[in-house]
């Protein structure tokens, strides 16, 4: 009979004070076959000499520092560790570190071992590209679920036919981006993957087109598709869309009018590099368009949902007199593009050049009246000169007070770490094993290169170490509670434990 064992790394880092490191799970050999000098016995043996043992497992999610009884041979847990059925005992005499394991563990603990991985890659050839960031995720492990984050300047169908041939029979989802996201910083025109995999996970995918002829109906569709996961003790619904397709509030209200209040939704749309000319959303080595990419995850342990933008209204409420799905015709009677700029004293290139307003309109968007919290962000992507509207990523409806809305570098970096407190709280008292991090590109305006290496660092610190991964988005999904869940130059972050 073999026996598995936490291998654990212990530093004595005070006077009679230990630290227990779980750093992997290794596999012994039955007490017959195993060496007599073997350091590591029942009851506790000096760890002085090198472990010899086949290991099963090791990452981040057992790189976890606990204390350790002070004197004497006693057990600890700690929940932090998640993995069912070890009990560590540990004994410290003479400041000598002793660590002992109890008798009563199963050799399947090895494949229930949950992890998450990432990778990223600017390599311009996209089979390098998705060696490099999808093999760094992966790292020789068999995954759950690979997502896959791309700018437009790559080839997408050769960068996404190898990731798949990389994943294997892990189901693969992603999009193309308006900038990358991983450890390290934000990135332009490269790849990042994430990857998770494990007993812990459940995972279910699906995918439907035709999003900007029937928004609701294709959210209702995914959503349905993906019930299997709501079983798990931990669940989610997370949608990646084409941000240029349809209103995105209506892929929402699809989606909870089959799932539910009870299935939290989180996600991002789709970026082209801020080109605004068609984006692409990736479905098990496929590259799609005018779709949405589902996945149900279901987890044993709890997920975490932030999302905050740090905008802030500024003058009067303005009554939206007239809209239509992704337009607003008129505010207080009069022509919506006409008080817009007048309001905010546009410079002259923005009223009479579309780039010029797009440009401005990045840092400018509205905001609608909530009964509670922070207004809901509008972007505004574009204008019709003719018509004099507001072209909307969602709908504005008639009879909404909306408000212009500013933000500066303070205020969006303190809804960094509101959106990242938010979720880690999210985790019950857990330690995050990965972040998705969902960020809009309009944020990118208001901070500035260097501002936005001062908001991943900051999401990083949150991480703990823990591998991080995402995108710059046309707008971003996360809903907890309530029927809307469509965002506007927000930042969305899921924190898994």
């Amino acid at each position: 009979m073999a026996f598995t064992y936490a291998l654990v790394e212990l530093s004595s880092i005070a006077s009679r004070q230990t630290s227990v490191t779980l750093i992997g799970i290794v596999k012994y050999p039955s007490h017959s076959e195993r060496n007599s000098s073997d350091p590591l016995a029942l009851g506790g043996d000096r760890l002085d000499q090198p472990l010899q043992a086949v290991l099963l497992g090791i990452g981040p999610a057992f790189n976890q520092t606990v204390p350790a009884p002070q004197t004497g041979l006693k057990s600890f847990s700690n929940p932090r560790l998640r993995i069912p059925g070890y009990r560590l005992a540990c004994n410290v005499d003479d400041n000598t570190p002793r660590i002992g394991i109890a008798a009563d563990i199963s050799v399947k603990m090895s494949n229930a071992l949950r992890w998450v991985g990432a990778g990223r890659s600017d390599n311009q050839e996209p089979e390098a590209a998705a060696e490099r960031a999808v093999g760094d995720a992966l790292q020789g492990r068999q995954a759950k679920l690979v997502v896959l984050f791309a700018s437009e300047a790559l080839d997408l169908e050769r960068l996404v036919s190898h990731a798949q041939r990389l994943a294997g029979d892990a189901p693969l989802v992603g999009c193309s981006t308006a900038g990358e996201i991983a450890g390290g910083g934000p990135g332009d025109g490269g790849v990042v993957a994430f990857a998770l995999g494990g007993d812990g996970f459940v995972i279910a995918t699906t995918h439907v087109a035709g999003l900007a002829a029937a928004p609701r109906e294709a959210g209702a569709e995914v959503a349905a598709a993906l019930s299997e996961v709501a079983g798990a003790p931990h669940h989610l619904l997370m949608l990646l869309t084409d941000g240029l397709a349809g209103d995105q509030q209506e892929i929402v209200r699809g989606a909870y009018s089959v799932a539910g209040a009870g299935m939290p939704l989180v996600g991002g749309c789709a970026g082209d590099d801020l080109h605004m000319a068609a984006t692409h959303q990736f479905f098990n080595g496929e590259v799609l368009h005018d779709s949405v990419v589902a996945v149900g995850i279901g987890s044993d342990a709890p997920l975490g949902i932030g999302v905050r933008h740090g905008w802030e209204a500024v003058g009067e409420p303005m009554l939206v007199t007239a809209s239509r799905p992704n337009r607003v015709d008129t505010l207080d009677d009069q022509p919506a593009l006409d008080v817009y700029l007048e309001r905010l004293n546009a410079p002259a290139e923005a009223r009479t050049d579309r780039e010029a307003f797009i440009r401005f309109a990045l840092e400018h968007p509205l905001g609608m009246a909530r009964r509670a919290g922070e207004e809901q962000v509008r972007w505004i992507p574009s204008a019709d000169f003719d018509s004099r509207s507001l072209v909307t990523s969602a709908e504005v409806p008639p009879g909404a007070l909306v408000r212009l809305m500013v933000g500066d570098t303070d205020s969006v970096l303190a809804a960094t770490d509101e959106a990242c407190d938010d979720a880690v709280a999210g985790l019950d008292g857990e330690q995050p094993i990965g972040m998705l991090v969902f960020d809009c590109a309009a944020r990118r305006a208001v901070l500035g290169q260097d501002g936005i290496a001062t908001e991943i660092a900051r999401v990083e610190r949150y991480a703990a170490g823990a591998p991080l991964a995402g995108f710059y988005t046309y707008g971003e999904i996360a809903r907890t509670r309530g029927v809307a869940g469509f965002h506007n130059q927000t930042l969305v972050v899921l924190a898994i434990a």
